[in-house]
């Protein structure tokens, strides 16, 4: 169970992605107290939280100011977090205790190809196919062998798009059937990489399971430049609803 400054801190980070607070506006505690109905205590370790996240800055006097991520701020950081699971990949080709963690791998690749198959990319294909992936890539990450490389993954995972396992999803997949073969082809294409990554890995060969986690990784990038491309105004906020992300909900 979080605790309430976590929590706290979760629910204001989402409202500035989405946009409830606006680039370069005021947060006052006391302003935040009476919106999120609790003390200042947890509201101030909140703040010193989403600080550490670059999301907010102090400014003068005793509140902090908005910082909305660009886009492009966005991509940087997939960009980052490729370099590091690329790095995951062949530390845990070189790892003498791989072989107890290829299991998990599989079945996280077999679930993938099983929503491929039943050709229906719904919302709960989706689901599923999300949860296999994490499952995929954070095994990786856990299992490489540095704990500094997941670290250094976690102080960027609050970013849309950049928690372990992310996918992205074309918004038009579900308009019509050639949209939706089109997704479910990305998906197959994203799994047989998967799939090329975890021989790699089973065979010990490092370089293979780091370029091909790198060129696996760069496809987002792909992805986010091409929907950049259908719309200029494109927004933070977008990128979550291309991955999938459902709304956060609290104090359930």
């Amino acid at each position: 169970m979080e605790s309430i400054d976590t929590e706290l801190a979760a629910r204001i980070r989402q409202d500035i992605i989405m946009g409830v607070f606006k680039e370069d506006e005021r947060l006052s505690e006391a302003r935040l107290c009476e919106i999120y109905d609790v003390s200042r205590t947890p509201i101030r370790l909140a703040l010193r939280l989403l600080e550490r996240e670059k999301l907010i800055r102090r400014g003068e006097g005793r509140g902090y100011t908005v910082y909305v991520p660009t886009v492009e701020e966005i991509l940087q950081a997939v960009q980052v977090r490729g370099h590091l699971e690329s790095l995951a990949a062949r530390l845990m080709a070189q790892s003498e205790h791989k072989a107890q963690h290829l299991p998990h791998m599989a079945r996280a690749i077999e679930t993938i190809d099983k929503t491929v198959r039943q050709a229906d990319f719904g919302d709960a294909a989706k689901r599923q196919a999300q949860a296999a992936n994490k499952v995929f890539h954070s095994t990786i990450l856990n299992a490489c062998g540095n704990e500094y490389v997941g670290f250094t993954c976690d102080q960027i995972s609050h970013l849309p798009m950049l928690a372990v396992g992310s996918m992205v999803f074309d918004r038009t997949t579900s308009e019509s059937s050639d949209q939706m073969e089109r997704g479910l082809f990305r998906l197959h294409l994203g799994n047989a990489q998967h799939q090329v990554i975890f021989e790699a890995i089973e065979k010990g060969d490092a370089v293979r399971a780091e370029g091909m986690m790198r060129e696996h990784s760069h496809t987002m990038v792909d992805y986010i430049r091409t929907f950049e491309r259908k719309d200029d105004s494109l927004s933070v906020a977008d990128l979550i609803a291309y991955s999938g992300a459902e709304p956060l909900t609290f104090g359930q």
